[in-house]
């Protein structure tokens, strides 16, 4: 592999900022790599919409990314994870193309091999089932109990991620996944890039002694097992500062960004795209 192929970024895609979350692990775990990050924020959220299109929106997406040279492709979204991967290795084949669902499954296997688990996911997450085929295909017999989540991306976005209108929403969502011993889940999957910045409000209600998967950070391992398997893995002096691409409001994804990310997103770092352009 050419040293100018290993160079090139990362990209990351995601409906909107949440994915941010998923590039926050992979910049801990990965601190020589270059990434590019696009937030489709003109069509979230990817959650209520159908899987014919959340398949033509991220192929589009991903298609942003390619013009832009990057080795692997990191689909930072679960709902596009769950619909849209086989779209999208047949469209960019050979650049790997790795979702988030899969490292979720197998995390939450590890925390609870037997069940109960609770996927807390997207209205279209849920309804296509991806998360209970991929535990399911490491465990069959794992007993897994899903809840839609829809007022939890508008509560992130705002940054009403702690206090008491993010816990009485997690109230009304959790509550009844946990009301009786016999069937309380061992563990919650975070099925949504934009959870992991509710956890501690998550953690309040189910009850810190339950183990909560945040599927980024082995999103982030399974991207660097394939960096190393596919002698992809970037070398040398420091990598380049991150770039963003958002395909509506700039300036918004530069504010609300920063909750997700862990840090300061400069507005003249964020650079429109149009994906229906071409």
């Amino acid at each position: 592999m050419s040293a100018a192929r290993n160079d090139a970024p990362i990209g990351i895609f995601d409906s909107g900022m949440g994915g941010l979350t998923v590039m926050r692990a992979l910049m801990a775990q990965l601190p020589r790599e270059c990434f590019i990050y696009l937030g489709d924020t003109a069509r979230l959220p990817y959650g209520t919409k159908s899987g014919e299109t959340v398949s033509r929106y991220a192929v589009q997406a991903a298609g942003a990314l390619m013009r832009r040279r990057v080795k692997l492709i990191v689909v930072a979204c679960n709902t596009a994870s769950a619909v849209a991967l086989p779209a999208l290795e047949a469209a960019f084949a050979p650049v790997p193309v790795i979702g988030v669902v899969e490292p979720g499954a197998a995390a939450a296997i590890s925390a609870a091999p037997r069940g109960p688990i609770a996927i807390l996911a997207t209205e279209s997450t849920v309804r296509g089932g991806a998360y209970v085929r991929a535990i399911q295909a490491l465990n069959r017999d794992a007993e897994i109990v899903q809840q839609a989540c829809p007022l939890f991306v508008p509560l992130a976005e705002d940054g009403l991620i702690d206090g008491p209108i993010a816990e009485l929403v997690a109230e009304r969502y959790l509550a009844p996944l946990f009301a009786q011993d016999a069937a309380r889940p061992q563990c919650v999957v975070l099925g949504c890039t934009h959870f992991p910045v509710l956890e501690r409000v998550i953690a309040r209600v189910v009850g810190q002694h339950v183990p909560l998967v945040d599927s980024a950070v082995t999103t982030a391992q399974a991207v660097a097992h394939l960096l190393a398997e596919k002698n992809l893995a970037r070398g040398g002096t420091a990598p380049a500062p991150p770039l963003f691409l958002a395909t509506d409001a700039p300036e918004r994804f530069a504010r609300v960004g920063r909750i997700f990310l862990g840090r300061e997103i400069p507005a003249d770092k964020v650079e429109f795209v149009d994906l229906q352009a071409g």
